[in-house]
């Protein structure tokens, strides 16, 4: 691939999977940091945020194509949601739109399918119609949960793993995919064309109809070496559960009121109907494997 691409995000959990395999496939990147970054192997830093309409502008220059990463998945102010994921994402569409890039790549959520369950769910839903009106040649990709080194999201399953309970919501299945093929989906995806333009994705493992909580806590335990124990739990006590942790934790806290409205839906399985094109990409990494992988790493960084 001989071409420069915009990245937003390029620090956080996907975006740091994204720059490594860009470095590997020897793509160039202009990544947005609001910190001094270390130097890194065909990247350039560029100071900003998606607030900051001239760092976003300086980030277009001589790219020809945008993966927008950057959004925030967690927040105790649902104010901050709109901010960060509606009013950034138009932000650079903007910057797009006037440096002349016309590709454009934008990772949304697969809880954009339920708006109604979350303020986060509706943040990335309403930033989705603001990239299927900009004009632009886009791909939404909305990712399934994701694992992976460096995630402090379903770390949080690990940790629990790790003492022998991981509670789960009482009901439901959800599909799984592991960073690094999240990370090959999105690069696929720059060259775009009639396949892939203007399309919704959904990628996951190839696990048809995904994992049911109970599976995915004890594949979870297993990575681990661990037999667990899985209280399944309702959402009123979830939400008992999110309020401890918010007196616990603070703005840290993991499980949010927010949170438990989508971890508590039956259905975040993707669609046959959004597969992307084998042609295009496909999984590779089996998930039980992924998740041993996973597991080592934590170690190896004492997260564990």
């Amino acid at each position: 691939m001989t071409m420069t691409i915009a990245v937003t995000g390029g620090t956080g959990f996907v975006g740091q999977a994204l720059l490594d395999l860009a470095g590997k496939q020897r793509v160039d990147v202009r990544a947005l940091a609001r910190k001094a970054q270390p130097d890194r192997a065909g990247v350039t830093w560029v100071p900003g945020d998606l607030d900051n309409r001239t760092g976003l502008a300086r980030l277009m220059q001589g790219a020809e194509a945008v993966i927008h990463v950057a959004g925030l998945v967690n927040t105790p102010d649902p104010a901050e949601f709109e901010r960060c994921n509606v009013a950034g994402t138009l932000n650079v569409i903007e910057a797009a739109l006037a440096a002349g890039v016309q590709r454009f790549v934008f990772v949304s959520s697969l809880s954009a399918r339920e708006p109604d369950l979350s303020q986060y769910g509706a943040s990335k839903a309403r930033a989705e119609k603001l990239v299927r009106a900009s004009g632009l040649a886009w791909t939404i990709v909305r990712p399934p949960a994701i694992y992976g080194p460096r995630d402090a999201e379903m770390f949080e399953l690990f940790r629990s793993a790790r003492w022998g309970v991981v509670p789960v919501p009482k009901e439901g299945r959800a599909s799984l995919i592991h960073v690094d093929d999240l990370a090959r989906l999105l690069l696929a995806l720059v060259p775009g064309g009639v396949r892939v333009a203007h399309r919704v994705f959904e990628p996951d493992d190839g696990k048809p109809d995904g994992w049911t909580h109970d599976e995915m806590a004890r594949a979870i335990g297993s990575a681990l070496g661990r037999r667990v124990w899985v209280p399944k739990l309702s959402r009123a006590t979830l939400e008992k559960v999110a309020r401890v942790d918010r007196m616990l934790r603070g703005d840290k806290a993991k499980l949010t009121l927010d949170r438990v409205g989508y971890l508590t839906h039956p259905d975040w399985v993707v669609s046959p109907k959004a597969r992307v094109p084998a042609t295009t990409w496909r999984p590779r990494i089996e998930t039980r494997a992924g998740l041993a992988a996973t597991a080592q790493w934590y170690r190896e960084q004492r997260w564990l």
